[in-house]
């Protein structure tokens, strides 16, 4: 027999009343009734209630026993009488009578009590975050995780990938996110830096000759948290394909997050095959590549309506003619929503930063016309290309926004969240997956006005490049490819470009020479040089996936350890200060900036 305990906390059941038992776990609740004294003892697999009566001897030591204390009791298991079953807990029809009890793990005074789902201040859960992982709610989350991981393991394994691990430390790469460096004491005045993807590694895997890989990759970016995003350290499901086309990747992820969804929610997966939609259209329709399809509304563009006789909207008019756009958002059968409706939505809006958004119904009291603020400048001929246009009703609401593109499609896909979630249109018990398939390989960087790559620098661009279209870098589009769910992006991923000639001519492009290139990229650049397959692969993160099934806001609270918003971990101090005999080894000497 175990010193420690006979079953766990949520073994016991009728059949085992008269049971001589040992328990350990912490006190979760205390409730004194004078005679009688109620303790919920919980461990990793749940709550078993015990009692202990005044005449006991333990009593008074075990009423001033501070709640969080590890202890192990000695007892009988006994039945609950019909009107104190407690059914939200799976051991409710029995409880515990404490013989005697023993002090595990003695509990200094609690900075926030275990048992209570009220909110805290970020620095007290990260701080004591080994307190804030006994609450039931993250401790579910963290055991959620671990279930994912197992299950996700097996369906790869089942697939037939093999699972390599590759370097933590390797060298600096030019693209993306900012790099964490790690000074090296062999070779003076060089540095590695934490890989904030497997990308050339899962790639060289390719090359030397195996099929299918993945790993459950820890990737290390020095970038800013937000709600989706840790900063310093995150984990991804890495894996790549030999010989495939982007289809074959897709096939794959499809069944994968499929099984994993339906496996670990009971919420309905809207579709089975994931929609594939273009980059071009999902800008155009959604306003960003990370969509929603829960939600139902769409943009449209309407910009040449203002090229119109019979429109005398001259605000919008002139914002047009100087090479403004117009973007609409439709809203079904809205015309008995209050005027206050509209304008809040046009006040929120301006808060935003945007100039606000005009808005009007169409109406048929006889001839069509349009009621709102905006609705007299235009004619029922215009009204009724429109209508066209943005497949309108009568009853239907439209609101406009005009200006540049990326500031149209930044207010719009704002707009079309907030307007969905005021006319209550989302479904919170779906999940709503898509591509979003090809990406423009290049873009122009709004601060310097040169060219760069949009994604991965490695992906394969679509088509047989030529000389005229290498001179438009604009308008190449690439195998590269993004799923999204709930708007919510899991991953990008990409055929790969496997020719070295073609990869040294993008490059170029975005104004890297040959020399670069083989400085940066040595080992793989070199590698695609002696026989390389057609291959391609995707990274789906695991934190959100995990944050999408535990139906949560904050990745935080998917995660064991996460650092705060300045990326610190406040718990063990880190990042903190190293003593000069460690720098001096490192050849580094710290510059304090005034």
């Amino acid at each position: 027999m175990n010193r420690y305990r006979t079953h766990n906390c949520n073994q016991l059941r009728k059949k085992d009343i008269d049971k001589k038992i040992i328990l350990s776990g912490w006190i979760n609740k205390k409730r004194d009734h004078g005679n009688l004294l109620f303790i919920d003892l919980r461990d990793n697999y749940g709550v078993t209630q015990c009692i202990i009566d005044k005449d006991n001897k333990n009593f008074s030591k075990l009423e001033k026993t501070q709640l969080e204390t590890v202890i192990k009791i000695d007892g009988k298991v006994v039945s609950r009488s019909d009107d104190t079953v407690n059914k939200e807990i799976e051991t409710g029809e029995i409880e515990i009578s404490i013989e005697s009890f023993e002090v595990l793990g003695s509990c200094n005074e609690l900075p926030m009590p275990i048992f209570s789902d009220q909110e805290y201040a970020e620095d007290v859960r990260l701080k004591y975050r080994f307190l804030d992982l006994r609450r039931k709610k993250i401790h579910e989350n963290i055991i959620l995780r671990s279930k994912v991981i197992s299950f996700i393991r097996d369906e790869m394994i089942k697939a037939e990938f093999l699972e390599f691990q590759t370097p933590i430390l390797t060298s600096s790469s030019p693209e993306g996110a900012r790099d964490f460096l790690v000074p090296s004491r062999l070779n003076p005045g060089k540095f590695y830096a934490l890989p904030q993807a497997p990308q050339q590694f899962k790639q060289l895997i390719m090359v030397s000759g195996f099929d299918k890989y993945f790993q459950i990759a820890p990737c290390f970016r020095d970038e800013d948290a937000r709600a989706d995003r840790s900063p310093g350290e995150f984990y991804q499901l890495d894996l790549e394909m030999s010989f495939v086309e982007q289809e074959d990747v897709f096939n794959v992820v499809e069944k994968l997050l499929v099984n994993t969804f339906k496996k670990f929610s009971n919420k309905k997966l809207t579709y089975d095959k994931f929609p594939k939609i273009s980059y071009a259209d999902t800008m155009l329709k959604y306003g960003t590549d990370k969509p929603d399809l829960r939600n139902p509304l769409i943009i449209n563009d309407i910009t040449e309506i203002f090229n119109r006789d019979d429109v005398k909207f001259d605000i919008f008019k002139k914002l047009v003619k100087s090479g403004s756009k117009v973007r609409c958002i439709t809203t079904r059968n809205t015309k008995d929503k209050p005027r206050s409706f509209f304008d809040g939505i046009d006040k929120w809006a301006k808060e935003q930063g945007a100039s606000g958004l005009a808005y009007f119904t169409f109406e048929k009291d006889g001839d069509l016309s349009a009621k709102g603020p905006i609705g007299k400048f235009f004619s029922k001929e215009a009204l009724i290309e429109i209508m066209k246009k943005t497949n309108s009703s009568v009853g239907d609401s439209l609101f406009l926004a005009c200006g540049k593109q990326n500031e149209l499609e930044k207010i719009t896909s704002q707009a079309r969240d907030k307007i969905a979630k005021d006319l209550n249109l989302i479904d919170d018990n779906t999940f709503a997956f898509c591509w979003i398939v090809d990406y423009p390989m290049f873009e122009k960087d709004e601060d310097t006005n040169k060219i760069k790559f949009s994604h991965n620098p490695f992906s394969m661009p679509q088509g047989n490049l030529t000389e005229n279209e290498l001179e438009n870098p604009l308008n190449i589009l690439a195998y590269q490819y993004d799923i999204v769910c709930n708007g919510i992006e899991l991953s990008s991923g990409a055929i790969r470009n496997h020719k070295p000639d073609l990869m040294y001519k993008l490059f170029s492009i975005a104004g890297y020479d040959k020399k670069q290139v083989d400085e940066k990229f040595s080992g793989m650049i070199n590698a695609l040089s002696y026989g390389a397959p057609p291959h391609g692969g995707i990274a789906p993160g695991i934190d959100r996936i995990v944050m999408l099934l535990a139906n949560e806001k904050n990745i935080r609270e998917v995660t064991m350890f996460p650092m705060n918003q300045n990326a610190q971990d406040l718990m063990m101090n880190a990042p903190s200060n190293v003593d000069e005999k460690q720098l001096k080894e490192l050849g580094l000497s710290l510059k304090t900036k005034k």
